[in-house]
């Protein structure tokens, strides 16, 4: 135990963080390599991703097909080396298991595209409106006594659960599959579902990078 604790604090001198004093936590970050090796592929098309059923509330479907591809595209831009685009297609079965293990479909989409790597996927957002009234307390400044009092709390709540997909373009073959949720309560008056939407995509864009290219994790030790 004594060997672990003295190379930990070792490799977090060599990266710069400072010993703790008296047991004192200790923040440092990690690198977290990426899911997929890269370094053989230059190019990546974003297509657009397959969508659940159509809830009451939430982004029309076409809307929300073309926000995402357009949101992906550009976060890949901006965290990859990859060279990325986008390409409109149709797909030949709405059904996830069966599209991902089409191999001659998206070695088709890839010599279109003429690039590496396509990412697809699926994805299913609900709006759910989670208003009602609670039981607070109050002080009355007549008498001074406490009181119960309902009031109405606006909030809503928005899930997405994202299905991604990472295809060799040139063989059609899925490389890397990957599930990502994030939930959000939104409280206001008034929440644009899009809104929703692209709160929950910016919690989970350090996952999706992660998918290509290497991340930082921050964490916290206390060295003894």
């Amino acid at each position: 135990m004594r060997t672990s604790l003295l190379m930990l604090t070792v490799l977090l001198a060599s990266a710069g963080v400072p010993p703790a004093q008296g047991g004192e936590p200790v923040r440092f970050e990690l690198p977290v390599k990426a899911r997929l090796d890269v370094a053989g592929y230059r190019s990546l098309t974003v297509v657009p991703f397959l969508t659940g059923s159509e809830e009451e509330g939430a982004p029309p479907l076409p809307e929300l097909e073309a926000e995402l591809q357009g949101y992906l595209k550009r976060v890949l831009e901006r965290g990859t080396r990859l060279q990325v685009d986008a390409l409109v297609v149709d797909f030949p079965t709405f059904e996830p298991e069966a599209l991902a293990a089409d191999r001659a479909f998206w070695q088709a989409v890839g010599e279109r595209a003429g690039t590496d790597l396509i990412l697809a996927g699926a994805v299913d957002f609900d709006f759910d409106d989670r208003s009602g009234y609670v039981t607070r307390e109050f002080v009355s400044e007549a008498d001074g006594r406490t009181y119960l009092a309902q009031e109405l709390v606006e909030e809503r709540g928005v899930e997405l659960d994202l299905l991604v997909w990472v295809l060799d373009a040139k063989s059609g073959r899925l490389l890397v599959a990957d599930n990502l949720k994030d939930f959000r309560s939104l409280r206001g008056e008034s929440v644009d579902p899009m809104t929703g939407l692209f709160t929950n995509l910016a919690h989970l864009e350090d996952r999706l990078l992660g998918l290509f290219a290497t991340r930082t994790v921050r964490t916290e030790r206390l060295l003894q």
